[in-house]
Order: C-alpha cells, then structure tokens, then sequence
C-alpha cells in the first residue's frame, strides 16, 4: 500500500499554487468577517406559580433555589455583563415574588433586593426595589422585618427620603413585635442623623448577632459585608491623618 502512494514532490506545481491561493482566500475572508457580537437577552416573565408547583414534583424550595440561581446569573450571559441598570426591574421583582411563593421562608430574595439590586445608581429602581422589600414585609413581618430595616437606612442616606425612611421604621416597630428593640426603635437613628456606615454596621452587626439567619449564603454574604465597611472605615481614617 505504501509502494503505490504518490511523494508530495510529485504533486505539480499549480495544484500547489492553488491551494495555497485557497488557503490565502480563505483566511482574508474570515478576517474580512465581522466579529461575532453577544447580544443581552431580554429577561422574561416567570412562569406562573401553579405551574412552577407541579413542575417542582413537590420540592418547591429546591425548585426556588434553582430558580434564585438563574435570576443570579442572568446578568452574566454568554460573551456578555449585563450591567444592573440595564436589566428590566419590574421583571427581576416578578421573579423576587415568584421565589418566594415556591419558599414563603426563604429570606435569599429579599437579601438580593435589599443587599445587592438596590445598589444600582439610578434613584428609580432603587425605589422599585425598596418597596418591593416593603411589600413583602407586610406579607410576614416578624420574619422579614431585617430586610425592611436596611431598606430603611437605605432610604434615608441614598435616596434622602427621610419621610420614605420614618414610614419604613414605623411599620416595623407597628406591625413586628418579634423584632428585636434596637430594630423597632430605627426611627431614633434615623431621626438622629448618624452615618450610613454606622447605621449599616449596627443592623449588620446585630443581625449576626442575634442569631436568626441560619442560611449559610446569607451569613457569609453579611459577614463580608460587615468586614468591607470596617475595613471601608479604617482606610477612611488613615487617609485623613
């Protein structure tokens, strides 16, 4: 079989032209091609509640938790970052809602608009957000009421809506007797006027403390954010001196 194989050098010389000249052809028009562009999908409605039960097959919460993760990852789509501001917020707030239909004690939602959504630039959504987390205190207060107080410093250092910030606290001194009394009594620090930082850092630090949230992602979540706005603090002092 190898006896009757032909030798490269006995191929002609314009078969080898003309391969070369396709190979050249070939590669100018790949790089004459326009480079491929990622395009941001739209986020879409969730599914209807009833029909997200059946399909959990009687495991809602694992269902909610998956759920969480697709709306987590959303904004890193293939190829591309969707930046906050330019995701649809009623829609993230549908499927905030939807998650916690499937998991009514789940409290990961609520941190993700409180915590992480709500940090957008943009005053509107993150009003949209703050009174997402307001509307959904009503619905279980004594158990949601961590939410609605950051929510509530929130409201009164970012958007500067200290009517928006007292109406926030008052609900949860009025509707949350299960809240612990520095919680209830968040309309003294709003009334006080002291930093955001300090008021961040004694809702964060008394809800580690108080040992309630039992979610692993929650408390490593708060404990980081805890830890950047000491060290947040720290780096502020050193550069004034």
């Amino acid at each position: 079989m190898a006896s009757g194989e032909r030798s490269l050098t006995d191929v002609s010389r314009g078969v080898w032209f003309s391969l070369i000249a396709a190979l050249i052809l070939q590669i100018a028009w790949q790089s004459a091609q326009p480079r491929p562009v990622a395009s941001a999908a739209a986020l879409g409605a969730p599914p209807p509640v009833a029909v997200l039960r059946v399909a959990s097959l009687g495991e809602p919460v694992v269902l909610a938790q998956l759920t969480t993760l697709y709306l987590q990852a959303f904004d890193n789509q293939p190829g591309i970052s969707i930046p906050f501001r330019d995701l649809d917020y009623r829609r993230v707030t549908q499927w905030l809602a939807t998650i916690l239909e499937l998991d009514a004690a789940g409290q990961y939602p609520l941190l993700m608009a409180a915590q992480v959504y709500s940090q957008v630039p943009d005053p509107a959504r993150e009003r949209l957000m703050l009174e997402f987390v307001h509307e959904q205190f009503l619905q279980d207060p004594n158990r949601r009421w961590r939410w609605l107080a950051h929510s509530a410093i929130m409201a009164h250092h970012r958007l500067r809506d200290t009517a928006l910030a007292l109406r926030f606290a008052d609900d949860i001194a009025r509707l949350a007797p299960a809240a612990p009394g520095w919680a209830r009594q968040m309309r003294i620090f709003i009334l006080e006027g002291i930093g955001e930082l300090d008021s961040a850092k004694i809702l964060l630090g008394g809800l580690l403390e108080s040992g309630e949230i039992k979610d692993e992602r929650e408390l490593r979540f708060l404990a980081e954010r805890l830890e950047s706005m000491k060290n947040a603090e720290k780096s502020s002092r050193s550069s004034k001196k």
